[in-house]
């Protein structure tokens, strides 16, 4: 646990540092929230319809934006070999080092999410929604995205074949996450049915993720 614990430190250090990654994530959300409303227009009421949409999906382009570096750089310092080679199980050590991106990069895209929801129309309840089927959907991503970064560590065109591979294992994420909140906006459907959803598949991602992205590291790095 202490070195899971230490991984999980490192990563977070590296990802909140310049350039690291984290920045750049929350950067691209902003950057889409922002220019969203100029492209849809004056309407106020059709902004607010597409909000939920624009910041969940925002979100899921942010955080698949930064994920092509989660074994990369430690591929390229041989740090990945040694997290291969230690006793820690290498599975283990693949789910740290999710949750350390997810709480560098896609915990403040949560965060922001309040403030940001002001820009498209929406009050207090509504980003409030958005941000909790966004706090419960994004580790989908995070850990969907990971089996992803595994297999592109040693391939060429690594990050082209990232992309086809997770943003199809995305859009349930993104389907659900929009559904839970427009039911917690506007109705008629119930909140808790997709929210449920939306939780289960973080909870499939988190068990099958580690495992999946461990056995692309072994067969890819022999």
């Amino acid at each position: 646990m202490t070195a899971l614990a230490a991984l999980i430190r490192r990563d977070i250090r590296i990802a909140l540092r310049v350039g690291g990654g984290a920045l750049i994530g929350v950067l691209f959300f902003l950057t889409v929230v922002v220019l969203m409303p100029f492209a849809v227009g004056p309407d106020l009421a059709l902004l607010s319809r597409l909000g939920p949409a624009i910041l969940w999906l925002g979100a899921l382009l942010a955080s698949l934006l930064t994920l092509d570096r989660l074994f990369m750089a430690d591929h390229e310092d041989g740090s990945l070999d040694l997290i291969t080679m230690s006793r820690t199980p290498l599975e283990l050590a693949c789910a740290a080092k999710a949750l350390a991106h997810w709480l560098a990069a896609g915990l403040p895209l949560i965060v922001a999410t309040p403030v940001l929801g002001l820009l498209l129309n929406l009050d207090m309840v509504a980003t409030g929604a958005v941000a909790l089927t966004l706090l419960a959907g994004t580790p989908a991503l995070t850990f969907t995205g990971m089996i992803g970064a595994a297999l592109a560590v040693t391939l060429h065109r690594g990050g082209l074949l990232m992309a086809v591979l997770v943003l199809p294992l995305s859009i349930p994420v993104l389907i659900f996450g929009v559904a839970a909140s427009q039911a917690a906006i506007t109705g008629p459907l119930s909140f808790g049915a997709p929210f449920s959803i939306l939780c289960a598949l973080s909870l499939v991602s988190l068990v099958v993720g580690p495992f999946a992205a461990a056995m692309s590291l072994r067969h890819g790095l022999d």
